[in-house]
């Protein structure tokens, strides 16, 4: 028999932040033994003074061998790491398989604002999800559950960035005791801390800018679609799209509205809120709509909330972005170009671009008697079961709590 206290977990990298130690201590209070796998002096920080530590130093190429000796040594049963393709959590995630471990992935979520995601096995195109069609949710669902609405406002943004900026320094001052780590991305860490203290300090002018730009677009009394655009450096864009860069993306969507939108509909592009500059969007889509004599109609909003600005759109373009479950449910069509776990027939259309701008293809869902009561089912079904060790999601205010039984679970 499988209980708490015969669980051995070996934590990998979590988000930054203190959110995997205070899941930790819960895991521990259970009964639980609880290691830390830690590769730099910002893992390091968050850890805080909790036993169970174990600095990795070793050489890229040496970690699979090395995660093989901590899970002889300690006898670990689990591995909970947070995103399952940057490269130490792939291989951790290989070797995991082999040796039959669970694994727990965390992600900041298929329901985002205000949720995030645990799965066992893989997230994002790694998903169980992605296999099931919402038939099968809703054979496996029955009636349709209620799920609790998000609070109006989940989080501050300035916390966030600011735990980023602190991690950052950590391993740009205070890495020796590990010489050999490489970031997963392709800035260093000096680029990184530069960057989320420069937007830092910018959020006052980003928020007055995104206000006027948003008026002119609620209250300009013309129709338009909105494309969702994400972090070019996000492993749901680079592992799971078919795109080498964000820019890519943005020309594709242009060229495509420029040849089959009405001529008096508008494009808008909206940011990821976490969008720092590092990808230069603004200026790719300037550049691009000069290119193709757009002139007024293509709009850039830095953030801001997407609720009211779909309310209004006739459509919705991105590549996986979580917010793409925000278009399907409020019925609106919805154009996708990498893998998503709520890329479903009925749900998403695969029209060509130049065709969707032109008459997009609304949600059909059949045969639910309707695309909301659809995208609603497919909505419900992770936050609704738990069993075969299938997706839970989880209040971001509360996930150590809410997800703590579903990782004990057998």
């Amino acid at each position: 028999m499988t209980t708490a206290s015969t669980r051995r977990f070996l934590m990998l990298q979590g988000p930054h932040g203190p959110f995997f130690g205070q899941l930790a201590d819960r895991l521990r209070a259970q009964g639980a033994v609880v290691w830390r796998a830690g590769f730099n002096s910002g893992d390091e920080h968050f850890w805080g003074r909790r036993p169970g530590y174990i600095p990795v130093a070793c050489a890229p190429g040496d970690w699979p061998d090395v995660f093989g000796r901590i899970v002889a040594e300690h006898t670990i049963t689990d591995i909970v790491l947070y995103g399952d393709t940057r490269p130490v959590h792939a291989q951790a995630v290989e070797r995991a398989r082999i040796a039959g471990l669970r694994i727990h992935v965390f992600e900041e979520g298929y329901l985002r604002p205000f949720w995030a995601t645990y799965e066992r096995g893989g997230s994002n195109g790694h998903s169980r999800l992605m296999a099931l069609t919402v038939d099968e949710m809703r054979a496996a669902l029955g009636p349709c559950p209620e799920s609790p609405p998000p609070p109006a406002r989940w989080g501050d943004l300035r916390e966030h960035i600011l735990m980023g900026a602190v991690y950052h320094f950590c391993v740009l001052a205070l890495n020796g005791r590990y010489p050999n780590f490489r970031p997963h991305r392709a800035e260093t860490p000096l680029q990184e801390c530069r960057l989320y203290l420069r937007r830092l300090a910018l959020l006052p002018w980003h928020r007055l800018e995104r206000t006027a730009a948003t008026a002119r677009v609620r209250h300009g009394g013309f129709r338009y679609h909105v494309v969702l655009l994400q972090l070019e450096h996000d492993a749901s864009f680079r592992a799971h799209s078919p795109f080498r860069s964000m820019t890519d993306f943005i020309e594709l969507c242009l060229e495509g509205f420029a040849a089959g939108a009405a001529p008096g509909d508008r494009l808008v592009f909206k940011a990821h809120p976490l969008e720092d500059g590092r990808a230069r969007i603004g200026a790719a889509i300037r550049r691009g709509a000069r290119r193709l004599g757009l002139g007024g109609r293509v709009h850039f909003l830095r953030g801001g909330k997407l609720a009211p600005l779909l309310d209004g759109a006739l459509s919705a373009v991105t590549v996986n972005s979580t917010a793409g479950q925000q278009v399907l449910w409020r019925g609106k069509p919805l154009r996708s170009f990498g893998a998503a776990v709520y890329d479903k027939p009925g749900l998403v259309s695969h029209q060509p671009l130049a065709e969707f701008f032109a008459s997009p293809a609304p949600p059909t869902g059949p045969p639910m008697p309707s695309s909301a009561a659809s995208s609603l089912k497919h909505r419900s079904f992770p936050v609704a079961t738990t069993r075969n060790e299938a997706v839970v999601f989880c209040c971001r205010a509360a996930s150590h709590v809410s997800c703590l039984h579903t990782i004990l679970m057998k």
